[in-house]
Protein backbone atom coordinates (compact mmCIF):
# COMPACT_ATOMS: atom_id res chain seq x y z
CA UNK A 1 0.00 0.00 0.00
CA UNK A 2 2.62 2.49 1.32
CA UNK A 3 4.26 1.65 -2.43
CA UNK A 4 1.21 2.95 -4.71
CA UNK A 5 1.07 5.67 -2.53
CA UNK A 6 5.04 6.27 -3.08
CA UNK A 7 4.24 5.96 -6.99
CA UNK A 8 1.17 7.83 -6.70
CA UNK A 9 2.57 11.08 -5.48
CA UNK A 10 5.87 10.99 -7.38
CA UNK A 11 3.72 10.64 -10.58
CA UNK A 12 1.61 14.05 -9.27
CA UNK A 13 4.83 15.60 -8.32
CA UNK A 14 6.43 15.41 -11.79
CA UNK A 15 3.34 16.15 -13.62
CA UNK A 16 2.67 19.33 -11.53
CA UNK A 17 6.52 20.30 -12.18
CA UNK A 18 6.89 19.59 -16.08
CA UNK A 19 3.63 22.15 -16.55
CA UNK A 20 5.05 24.76 -14.29
CA UNK A 21 6.82 27.45 -15.27
CA UNK A 22 9.09 28.89 -12.89
CA UNK A 23 10.41 33.08 -13.08
CA UNK A 24 13.92 31.67 -13.03
CA UNK A 25 13.39 29.58 -16.29
CA UNK A 26 11.43 32.33 -18.32
CA UNK A 27 14.09 34.19 -17.53
CA UNK A 28 17.11 32.12 -18.73
CA UNK A 29 15.08 31.19 -22.13
CA UNK A 30 14.11 34.97 -22.35
CA UNK A 31 17.99 35.65 -22.15
CA UNK A 32 18.13 32.92 -24.55
CA UNK A 33 15.89 34.61 -27.03
CA UNK A 34 18.06 38.29 -26.66
CA UNK A 35 20.87 36.60 -28.51
CA UNK A 36 18.93 36.87 -31.29
CA UNK A 37 19.84 39.37 -34.25
CA UNK A 38 16.38 40.42 -35.88
CA UNK A 39 13.02 40.45 -33.80
CA UNK A 40 11.37 39.21 -36.49
CA UNK A 41 13.04 35.43 -35.22
CA UNK A 42 12.26 35.68 -31.83
CA UNK A 43 9.82 33.28 -31.75
CA UNK A 44 11.44 30.73 -34.08
CA UNK A 45 14.37 29.75 -31.95
CA UNK A 46 14.74 27.32 -29.31
CA UNK A 47 14.13 29.28 -26.31
CA UNK A 48 10.66 31.02 -27.84
CA UNK A 49 9.37 27.97 -28.81
CA UNK A 50 9.51 26.95 -25.53
CA UNK A 51 8.21 30.12 -23.89
CA UNK A 52 5.25 29.78 -26.62
CA UNK A 53 4.41 25.51 -25.53
CA UNK A 54 4.09 27.20 -22.17
CA UNK A 55 0.93 28.84 -23.37
CA UNK A 56 -1.44 30.76 -21.25
CA UNK A 57 -0.36 29.45 -17.85
CA UNK A 58 3.58 31.59 -18.66
CA UNK A 59 1.47 34.78 -19.44
CA UNK A 60 1.55 36.25 -15.85
CA UNK A 61 5.40 35.14 -15.06
CA UNK A 62 6.04 36.68 -18.61
CA UNK A 63 4.44 40.04 -17.46
CA UNK A 64 6.90 40.44 -14.60
CA UNK A 65 9.77 40.68 -16.94
CA UNK A 66 7.75 43.20 -18.99
CA UNK A 67 9.75 46.33 -17.12
CA UNK A 68 12.96 44.99 -17.32
CA UNK A 69 15.18 47.31 -19.38
CA UNK A 70 18.30 45.15 -20.33
CA UNK A 71 19.18 46.13 -23.82
CA UNK A 72 19.36 43.39 -26.20
CA UNK A 73 21.40 42.15 -29.48
CA UNK A 74 17.85 41.64 -30.71
CA UNK A 75 17.41 44.66 -33.51
CA UNK A 76 14.09 45.37 -34.63
CA UNK A 77 13.37 47.35 -38.07
CA UNK A 78 10.24 48.82 -37.03
CA UNK A 79 11.44 50.61 -34.16
CA UNK A 80 15.29 50.92 -35.68
CA UNK A 81 16.61 50.26 -32.36
CA UNK A 82 17.46 47.31 -30.42
CA UNK A 83 15.22 45.90 -27.89
CA UNK A 84 15.13 45.27 -24.15
CA UNK A 85 14.59 42.08 -22.94
CA UNK A 86 10.73 43.57 -21.67
CA UNK A 87 10.07 44.40 -25.16
CA UNK A 88 10.53 40.66 -25.64
CA UNK A 89 8.41 39.22 -23.06
CA UNK A 90 5.93 41.35 -24.46
CA UNK A 91 6.32 40.69 -27.75
CA UNK A 92 6.46 36.89 -26.26
CA UNK A 93 3.02 37.23 -24.61
CA UNK A 94 1.20 38.49 -27.27
CA UNK A 95 2.75 35.49 -29.60
CA UNK A 96 1.16 33.27 -27.18
CA UNK A 97 -2.44 35.29 -26.51
CA UNK A 98 -3.05 38.78 -28.87
CA UNK A 99 -3.57 41.22 -26.81
CA UNK A 100 -6.56 44.01 -27.50
CA UNK A 101 -4.03 46.61 -28.98
CA UNK A 102 -6.48 49.92 -28.17
CA UNK A 103 -7.76 48.31 -24.50
CA UNK A 104 -3.97 48.01 -23.64
CA UNK A 105 -2.02 50.78 -25.54
CA UNK A 106 -4.86 52.97 -26.04
CA UNK A 107 -3.79 53.20 -29.99
CA UNK A 108 -6.54 52.98 -32.47
CA UNK A 109 -4.88 50.84 -35.42
CA UNK A 110 -6.99 52.16 -37.77
CA UNK A 111 -5.53 51.74 -40.95
CA UNK A 112 -3.89 48.41 -39.66
CA UNK A 113 -0.42 49.22 -40.24
CA UNK A 114 1.89 47.27 -38.65
CA UNK A 115 5.78 46.60 -39.17
CA UNK A 116 6.60 45.15 -42.41
CA UNK A 117 7.10 41.54 -42.76
CA UNK A 118 6.79 40.78 -39.23
CA UNK A 119 3.97 38.99 -37.42
CA UNK A 120 5.02 40.28 -33.97
CA UNK A 121 2.01 42.97 -34.00
CA UNK A 122 2.60 44.49 -30.66
CA UNK A 123 6.23 45.32 -31.72
CA UNK A 124 4.39 48.67 -33.91
CA UNK A 125 3.17 49.35 -30.52
CA UNK A 126 6.37 49.85 -28.52
CA UNK A 127 6.78 53.60 -29.19
CA UNK A 128 3.67 53.78 -27.51
CA UNK A 129 3.89 51.86 -24.73
CA UNK A 130 7.39 52.99 -23.97
CA UNK A 131 5.90 56.30 -24.38
CA UNK A 132 3.42 55.89 -21.32
CA UNK A 133 6.24 53.72 -19.28
CA UNK A 134 5.79 49.45 -18.58
CA UNK A 135 5.24 49.77 -15.44
CA UNK A 136 1.90 51.67 -16.26
CA UNK A 137 1.68 48.99 -19.21
CA UNK A 138 2.25 46.46 -17.06
CA UNK A 139 -0.77 47.51 -14.81
CA UNK A 140 -3.15 47.75 -17.86
CA UNK A 141 -1.80 44.37 -19.16
CA UNK A 142 -2.37 42.26 -15.37
CA UNK A 143 -5.75 43.51 -15.04
CA UNK A 144 -6.54 42.90 -18.83
CA UNK A 145 -5.18 39.09 -17.85
CA UNK A 146 -8.08 39.22 -14.71
CA UNK A 147 -10.80 40.83 -16.55
CA UNK A 148 -14.30 39.29 -17.99
CA UNK A 149 -13.33 41.32 -21.00
CA UNK A 150 -10.89 38.85 -21.61
CA UNK A 151 -12.92 35.65 -21.83
CA UNK A 152 -14.73 37.47 -25.17
CA UNK A 153 -11.41 38.81 -26.58
CA UNK A 154 -9.66 35.66 -26.70
CA UNK A 155 -12.82 33.80 -27.72
CA UNK A 156 -12.48 35.87 -30.77
CA UNK A 157 -9.46 33.84 -31.64
CA UNK A 158 -11.11 30.78 -31.04
CA UNK A 159 -13.30 29.28 -33.51
CA UNK A 160 -15.40 26.61 -31.40
CA UNK A 161 -15.68 29.30 -28.73
CA UNK A 162 -17.05 31.59 -31.17
CA UNK A 163 -20.02 29.25 -32.04
CA UNK A 164 -20.66 28.95 -28.61
CA UNK A 165 -21.00 32.56 -27.86
CA UNK A 166 -22.89 32.67 -31.09
CA UNK A 167 -25.50 29.95 -29.75
CA UNK A 168 -25.64 31.33 -26.26
CA UNK A 169 -26.78 34.71 -27.86
CA UNK A 170 -29.49 33.33 -29.89
CA UNK A 171 -30.44 31.49 -27.12
CA UNK A 172 -30.72 35.21 -25.44
CA UNK A 173 -32.50 37.17 -28.39
CA UNK A 174 -35.34 33.82 -28.83
CA UNK A 175 -36.15 33.88 -24.52
CA UNK A 176 -35.87 37.87 -25.13
CA UNK A 177 -38.59 37.76 -28.77
CA UNK A 178 -40.53 35.03 -26.21
CA UNK A 179 -41.10 37.55 -23.22
CA UNK A 180 -41.89 40.43 -25.09
CA UNK A 181 -44.47 38.24 -27.22
CA UNK A 182 -45.96 37.09 -23.93
CA UNK A 183 -46.44 40.44 -22.85
CA UNK A 184 -47.79 41.97 -25.86
CA UNK A 185 -50.22 39.18 -25.52
CA UNK A 186 -50.97 40.22 -21.50
CA UNK A 187 -51.40 43.77 -22.39
CA UNK A 188 -53.95 43.22 -25.41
Amino acid sequence: MKKIVLIFLIILLNQNLSFSQTKSEIDTLLSGISETENSKGITKTEQGKKIITFGKNSLLTLSDFFTDSTVTKVKSECQERNLTKGEIAIIMADRIERMPYFTITGIQNCLLTYCENNLNFIEYYLWAIKRDGTDNFKIKYKNWLSSEDRKEWTSLFDTKRKKEIRKAKRAKRKAKKRTEFRNYKKNK
